[in-house]
Parts: C-alpha cells; structure tokens; sequence
C-alpha cells in the first residue's frame, strides 16, 4: 500500500512539474516608440513616454531605464526587449530634437549614427486567469545572484545539501519555538514550501504534512536543485490587490517598484525576500515599520554569511523603504482601448487561450496620444459643462473618442467613457448613436466623383422640399435655422451644412449610390437607401465614423482601422501578424476637393471655433448634430490623424447641444493636445483654382467684379465653370474697366 501511494504522489509531481505549470496571463502591450532621424517628437512627448515608462531621470541617462533631458536633446539607456521580429538590445544614445522632429539619434559612446532604434513598449494591460493569479517568469540565470543568496540565508541555508526534508533545520526551529513560547521559525524547506504552494492545499493535518515531506523527497530525487529553485522563484506568493494575486519575484519587483528585477537595489531586494515570510503580514504599504524591521532582518542575515559587505548593508539599512506609493492595479489604465483589443483577439483566439498560454499581444496604441486623448477630452467636457451650468443635467453628459493613424489604419487612442479610466461601456465602440450631418461628406464625395456633372460650384436647389417615402408617408427636411435660402453652391450647402439642400443632392445622384461608396470606404452594413440617409440617419459607433474618414484623410484610399499588430507565444513565437488591408479607394481629385471644402466648415462654416483654437493650423472636418439636438459629433483630420468626437446621455435625452458649439471645441482641444500637422491642400496636379460666384456658379475673373459674394474654389480635370458671372461682365463694361483694359 506505501508503495501504491508513493507512486500516486510521484505521478502527480511528474505530471505538473513536466507540463504547463502555470496559467500565464496575456500581456497586452503599446506601440514601441521607434527613435529615428526625422520622425515627429517633441522633447515634451519624449520625457512623457520615459516617464511613463518608469524611466529615472539621473545625471547621465547611463543605467538601464535612465534618462537625463538637456534643452533640445536627451541622453537615455533603454531596456532589451524581444518583439515579434526578433531581440531588440539595450541601447545608450543620444537624440537631438529641433522643430518638432528627431533630428539625429547616436551612441553615447562612439557617436555613431543609429538609424533606427525601438524603446521598450508600455505594458497596458493583462488578461488574467480566472484563478487571479499573476507573474512574470524569470530565467534563474537573470535573477540577481542577491537575491537568491539572500533567499537561502533567510529561507533555507542547508538548501543545497539537504534531499528535500531538513531534520537539522526542524530541530532548530523547533528550539527557537520552545524558548520563545510561540512559533517564531518555521522548518519548513524550500522545497516543501513550493510543494505546498504548488501541490496541497493550506489545511493544517496530519496527513497534509505527511503528504508535503515525501513529495518534497520526490521532486529533490527527481529534479535538480535549479530546476527547483527556479520554479519557487517563480511560484512564491508576495502580494495582494484585489483579486489579483502577485506570484514571484519577477511580478513582485513590477508589483512594488515598477521596475525589472534585474535594476532594483541591494535594499529593495532584501524587502522582496522578507514578503516570502508573509506578504500579507509585512505588507510595505500596510505595515511600513513591520515590513522594514523583516527587510531589516534579511540584510543583516545577508552580511553574517558574507553575501554583502559589511559597508553595503549599512547604507541599505539606512535607506527608507521606497516602495511606489500608487499600488498598480490588476485592471488596465486604458479600459477602453483593452477592450477593443480583446473584441478583435476573439476572431482568432479562444478565451481560455487568452487567459493561460501567456501570449504577448503588441498592439497599435501611442501611450502619448492616448494620454492627451484622455486629459483633453475630460478638460472639453468640463469646460462645456461649467460654461453652461453646473448642475443642469449636463453633468450627465458623456463622451468618446478615437483617434487614428490614418495611413496605417492603427488605432492610436480610445476613450470610452467621461471618466476615461472606468472600465464599464465602451461607447467608443458599443454605441450605436445616429451620425446627423457627420455623414454629408459622403453624399458630396460621390458626386465629385462625376466632374463633368457636378463641382463645389454646382447649384442645388435650398427651397421647400416633401418626399414620398416607399411606405406612403411624406417627409418633409427642413435646415436646422428653418430658413430657405434657393440656389445655393455645393460648397456652400456643404460648408453650412444645409439640410434641403443635400438631400436633393442625394437624390439627383441616387441614394443607392451614396450607399455604395460608404461600403467601398469600410462601412461594413447595408443601410437602407432613404432619403434621410442623407443626413445620418444612420446609427454608427465612433470607431465606425473614424473608419470612414481615414480614407478622406487617406486621399481616397480606405484602410480598416486595426489595434493589434502581432501574437507571440510565451516562447516569443509569431502566432500571428495583422498588417494594413486596403478596402476600396475612390478618386483621389474628388477626395482633395472634398478636404478643401471640409477645411472651410472648420474656418467659416459649422465647425469654425476650431479655426481659433488651433491658430489657424489647416485641418478638416464636419459637424453633426442628430434631431432635438441628442447626439453632437465631430470627425475630422490633420496630415497625421484623423479623430472623433461623439458628446451626448446614454438615455438619448437631448442635450440642447450643436455639434458645432460642444463637440468641435473638444476636437479642437484634443488636436492641440496632440499636435497638429497641418494638411497640405495646394499641389494637386489634376487641380486648378477659379474665383466663383457664389450666387450664380459662375467664374469671376476680374478683381474688381462687382459681384457680393466670390470665393477661391478648386476645380478637378477642367471643370471650372465656363461662363463668367453677370456681376463680373459688368466691371468690364464700367469706364473704369475700359481704362485698366486698354493699359494691360
């Protein structure tokens, strides 16, 4: 029979020890900065993301993790990581920064060139096992020789002589009980101590010691002292947060330092290897004093075996505990782009997979954007709802936003929710809200698509206007100031954003085809082709809205938005890469066209609080505001992002708001924050400009016309109109334009 139950305990020992021994959780991680000679950085972005980082500003940014600013340039010591394509190695340079850009990036030590370089990525969040327990693995060979000495001395000194079950180390504790009343030393090995973590469970039998001694027999005859050294490593509870469980050394230096292992100090280890003892009873954060008296205890200990020296351990003694005073939470700082990533993971991996198999998963978010993103959009909606009184039931207003990298298709930053870190409804990607006039654009894109039938000088018809709907009923679209204006130009009706007239528009053209380009440009259903498409009626999310207007800002071409950009396994594998897909694309003159006269709506049209705000910078983009008044948005874009703003209640009570007064002041707040790049809209080769009537449609050539209203509009493949404006004729005939004629 004692055979029978050695050799149960002997399998079940083999069985976890040989296969998968612990659950990891998925780490989901940020773009890598990448430092090269002309990318866009400002001195500011770069100490925001070291910092973040947890990078320590020291004299000479010569330390791993270290960074020291000067004026226009910065010295810093990254971290070697290992990405999808392979390690990246520590790197010490110097970046010179001028004007907003990298100007050059070179070693500290010879001053050579580095064409490009990669700073480790920002840890955003994790996907934890449903047991809640978290760690990091380490290689035995990377943990410093400090600890572990440090470990043994306090732990177990006979380690690496005894065969799993130390007599001499029982007795001796069993001594130090007796004398002191009360149990102050523990027997237990360091073997039986992960048998019991790993094993058993923590009742207090007869039979459960018995089971922990021969086990612990059995894993010593087994496996090496490495093997088991290096898997308590890993093992050994030292925290608590939540339901979250901090399990080894590597997890626990992150865990109260915010820092690798390999870079914490002679003090900062000893407290590690104290919390062996009782992580929850020498808390540092709970019990300071308890928890330095344990440190204490563990440096002294390391000085009697000669592990330090004597001089060492005095200035470690005489250090105060250091331990971050913010405890990271289990839970990621950005919810509402973690959710987003675990939404796209789901078409390819299995939850549990997820949960357990420790994948590394790089995403595409920019921790600097994401940051302004966030501390913008809370500063907008403040400001909008202090300026129209606190207390009203604007305090119950909420917000998203995305911002994009347009040319990738990468998500960059996305807010979910007022109080960005809340963890609740993602409305970035969950709400389903109508678009009102946010969708306009698109009716006009696809008529410009048609130069020889329609141009931004193309006349439509602002008067009265009912429709008969398929099921009978008339409708009736009026314009938001319930005026009729007539004859207006395609741009002006774009630029104010006049309701009567785009519809018409749309129906000349054919509300099927408006519907065709939205699914070419990305929209990924089939909305019904009324009439009332024409002016969002249309419920879309803002991740969906920015998808659409990346191929505005893209020139024609429509990328599908995106958020992770490789898999890896825990053995740094590729599982699997998610590159740029092109949708569609329409014709890039069409599209400049188009930007021209979304750049007006942010200078003299619906959205032009933008223009001051943002000094002028050229960027483009459309108001929306959705029937009485319960959605406000505004999408937009610069030469680097495009971004959207969605303000409204999740009960779809109206606000009261225009997306012109609360939505694109906050678009505006949040693109200063980032950092324009103002769009270049002169240069087309296809493109000319003609002075226009805006009464008639006509081309006004003279600069002494006589017509009230002229504006500069682009025109694509010779489209301009032909026949000069009336109000222009009229100057030539005037003795004054005689005169100027006969002299030019």
């Amino acid at each position: 029979m004692g055979g029978i139950y050695v050799h149960q305990l002997d399998r079940e020992i083999r069985e976890r020890f040989e296969g998968q021994r612990w659950a990891l959780p998925a780490r989901v991680y940020a773009r890598p900065l990448e430092l090269y000679a002309g990318r866009p950085l400002t001195t500011d972005a770069l100490e925001t993301e070291l910092r973040t980082l947890n990078y320590r500003q020291t004299p000479d940014g010569a330390g791993p993790g270290e960074f020291r600013i000067e004026g226009s340039s910065a010295r810093l010591t990254t971290r070697p990581f290992t990405f999808g394509d392979g390690r990246e190695p520590a790197h010490s340079v110097r970046v010179r920064l001028s004007e907003g850009r990298v100007e050059s990036v070179t070693e500290q030590s010879s001053g050579r060139n580095v064409d490009l370089m990669r700073v480790e990525p920002l840890l955003i969040g994790s996907i934890y096992p449903t047991h809640g327990e978290d760690r990091i693995l380490v290689d035995i060979d990377e943990v410093p020789r400090e600890l572990i000495g440090a470990l043994l001395a306090i732990e177990d000194r006979r380690f690496m002589s005894h065969r799993g079950v130390d007599p001499v180390g029982i007795g001796r504790a069993a001594v130090a009980n007796l004398r002191a009343g009360r149990t102050v030393q523990g027997g237990s090995t360091l073997t039986q101590q992960l048998v019991k973590n790993f094993y058993l469970t923590r009742d207090q039998t007869l039979t459960r010691k018995l089971n922990e001694a021969v086990m612990a027999l059995l894993l010593e005859h087994r496996y090496d002292k490495r093997e088991i050294l290096e898997a308590y490593l890993n093992e050994v509870f030292l925290g608590q947060t939540g339901e979250r469980a901090i399990h080894g050394f590597g997890q626990a230096a992150q865990f109260y330092y915010q820092r690798p292992l390999n870079e914490l100090r002679l003090d900062q280890l000893a407290l590690l290897v104290g919390l062996a003892r009782g992580a929850s009873y020498y808390d540092p954060r709970r019990y300071p004093q308890r928890a330095t008296q344990r440190r204490d205890r563990v440096l002294e200990a390391m000085a009697e075996t000669g592990l330090a020296e004597r001089d060492r351990v005095d200035r470690a003694l005489a250090t105060a505990l250091d331990v971050s005073p913010v405890m990271p939470e289990g839970r990621s700082r950005f919810p509402a782009f973690l959710d987003l990533v675990r939404r796209e993971l789901r078409a390819d991996y299995a939850d549990e997979d997820l949960r357990s198999e420790g994948l590394r998963i790089f995403t595409t978010m920019d921790p600097v954007v994401q940051m302004r993103l966030e501390e913008r959009l809370v500063r907008g909606v403040d400001d909008l709802v202090r300026r129209r009184g606190g207390g009203s039931d604007l305090d119950d207003l909420q917000a998203a936003a995305v911002v994009t990298d347009p040319q990738a298709g990468e998500v960059l930053a996305v807010v979910g929710d007022r109080n960005p870190r809340y963890p609740g409804y993602n409305r970035a990607v969950e709400a389903q809200r109508q678009v009102g006039s946010v969708i306009k654009p698109f009716v006009y894109l696809a008529a410009l698509t048609n130069p020889n039938r329609y141009t931004l000088a193309t006349l439509l018809d602002d008067s009265p206007l009912t429709l008969q709907l398929p099921h009978g009923e008339p409708w009736t679209p009026r314009n938001f100031d319930r005026e009729y204006r007539g004859p207006v130009t395609a741009w002006e009706a774009l630029v104010q954003s006049y309701n009567i007239a785009t519809v018409r528009l749309a129906e000349d053209i054919g509300i099927s085809q408006v519907v065709s380009l939205l699914q070419t440009l990305g929209l990924q259903r089939t909305p019904a082709p009324l009439p009332s498409l024409a002016l969002g009626a249309i419920e879309l999310s803002p991740l969906e809205v920015a998808g659409l207007y990346q191929a505005l800002a893209n020139g024609g071409y429509a990328t599908e938005t995106r958020v992770i950009r490789d898999v890896l396994d825990q053995d740094d594998e590729m599982l699997s890469h998610y590159g740029l897909s092109l949708q569609g694309a329409v014709s890039d003159g069409a599209v400049r066209l188009l930007t021209h006269a979304l750049h007006d709506v942010t200078r003299e049209g619906t959205g032009s609080r933008i223009n001051a705000r943002l000094n002028g910078e050229v960027v483009a983009g459309k108001t929306g505001t959705t029937n009485n008044f319960r959605d406000s948005w505004f999408a937009g874009f610069d030469d680097r992002h495009v971004a959207v703003v969605w303000l409204g209640m999740d009960d779809n009570r109206p606000t009261g708001l225009t997306g012109g007064v609360s939505a694109a002041p906050v678009w505006a707040e949040i693109m200063a924050g980032i950092g324009v790049q103002s769009l270049r809209l002169e240069g087309h080769p296809g493109i000319d400009y003609q002075g226009v009537d805006l009464a008639s449609g006509l081309r006004v050539e003279s600069d002494d016309h006589a017509c009230e209203s002229v504006k500069r509009l682009p025109f694509w493949q010779n489209s301009s109109p032909e026949t000069r404006a009336e109000c222009d004729l009229r100057s030539d005939s005037s003795p004054q334009g005689w005169f100027e004629r006969l002299f030019r």
